[in-house]
């Protein structure tokens, strides 16, 4: 059975929607968490936090995935799935601007609520994609996750310079505040062409995932959390959440605290990041080749052994593991969101696979959040 993206047979103006709509929600899905990690010495020394609420402040967008991870495929077989990404990006939105704009109590809750929109976007892009591109799967997401690392890479590289750049006009004004709050501009860019694209495509394909059943008829609702394919697939998809969230938001203070500045730390994050892009695309290139997927799962993880390994044993060569780590994060992360698609049937098991790998493991990540045992402490910092 072809998907819905595969037998329109509408103009142009259709298809490019359909591939730039998915690729612009995928944008907005890590700029407003990688951008913290650079300056989150300067947002806790603002609002006088110390290193374990740093690191809660950093966890919460995750405690979110946990919480609404799970749940996400019930409100889009309410609302529709198209539907439930544009309210997704709204809140993003609503996140990103109090997060940025007011004291601490406004930092948590909108911290918390660009958590819970990415949680809700993070599961149901895989189920779109499955939707609308379900005779290539691994081609979309190695695209999508590409772009994903691409904004993810760029939020980190510039959130020093940003902030560096406004911290400069003078008195009052807080850099940190323009790096992490810039990204809403992306995000509202993604919510007007998802509009379009809602608006452009048949409006019985674009709710998806109400117009099939919740589970394949062979398996109860349950059943997902009782197959060990979906517990592999979680488990892989938990793996490599953990390598990634804790390199995007310690490895800068890491750094900071072996005494290399600010700019090259961020420089190397962007570097461990930029490296991922092209691993994406390679992984979803052997992911269409390669008949054996595990065997892709597997290698992929080479580099981040050998990279974990340096960084303890050599320090003084960190752009180097930064460049090794990218290569398996980006692998990785492509390799799991693609198993999330092409081991289930439907888009809407395909939701409810997303939302246990997204979700369950993020129970446990947020220990990924905490500065890592036997790293280096120094001084709380001054105002910046």
């Amino acid at each position: 059975m072809k998907s819905y993206a595969e037998r329109r047979s509408g103009p142009s103006r259709r298809a490019v929607l359909t591939v730039v709509g998915v690729l612009l929600v995928a944008a907005c899905l890590r700029p407003a968490i990688t951008s913290v990690g650079p300056v989150l010495d300067r947002i806790g020394a603002a609002h006088g936090f110390g290193r374990g609420t740093e690191g809660l402040l950093a966890a919460l967008p995750l405690l979110a995935f946990a919480g609404v991870s799970p749940l996400t495929h019930r409100l889009a077989l309410r609302l529709g799935m198209d539907r439930t990404v544009l309210a997704a990006l709204g809140l993003l939105i609503i996140g990103i601007l109090l997060r940025s704009s007011g004291g601490s109590v406004l930092l948590w809750i909108g911290t918390l609520l660009i958590g819970v929109a990415i949680a809700i976007n993070n599961v149901l892009v895989p189920a779109v994609v499955k939707r609308d591109f379900g005779g290539r799967i691994a081609a979309v997401t190695g695209a999508y996750t590409a772009i994903m690392n691409t904004f993810a890479a760029i939020a980190s590289g510039i959130a020093v310079p940003l902030a560096d750049v406004d911290r400069g006009r003078g008195p009052g004004h807080d850099g940190w505040r323009t790096s992490i709050g810039i990204w809403v501009v992306l995000t509202a860019i993604g919510l007007v062409f998802w509009v379009a694209r809602m608006r452009t495509v048949d409006s019985v394909a674009s709710q998806g995932i109400a117009t099939v059943p919740v589970m394949s008829r062979s398996g109860s609702d349950h059943s997902v959390w009782r197959s060990p394919l979906a517990w592999q697939v979680t488990i892989t998809m938990g793996l490599q959440s953990t390598v990634f969230y804790t390199m995007v938001n310690w490895l800068p203070s890491i750094e900071a605290d072996a005494g290399v500045s600010p700019a090259t730390a961020g420089l190397h994050l962007f570097l461990y990041q930029a490296i991922g892009i092209l691993a994406a695309l390679a992984a979803s290139t052997l992911l269409g080749r390669v008949a054996d997927q595990r065997l892709v799962a597997s290698m992929i993880n080479i580099p981040i052994l050998i990279a974990l390994a340096g960084m303890i044993s050599f320090p003084q060569l960190l752009s180097v593991w930064a460049v090794l780590a990218g290569l398996t994060s980006g692998g990785s992360i492509t390799v799991a969101l693609a198993l999330i698609g092409l081991r289930t049937r439907l888009a809407a098991d395909t939701a409810r696979l997303s939302g246990m790998a997204q979700g369950s493991v993020t129970c446990w990540l947020p220990a990924g959040r905490w500065r890592p045992a036997g790293c280096a402490r120094r001084p709380a910092p001054g105002p910046r």
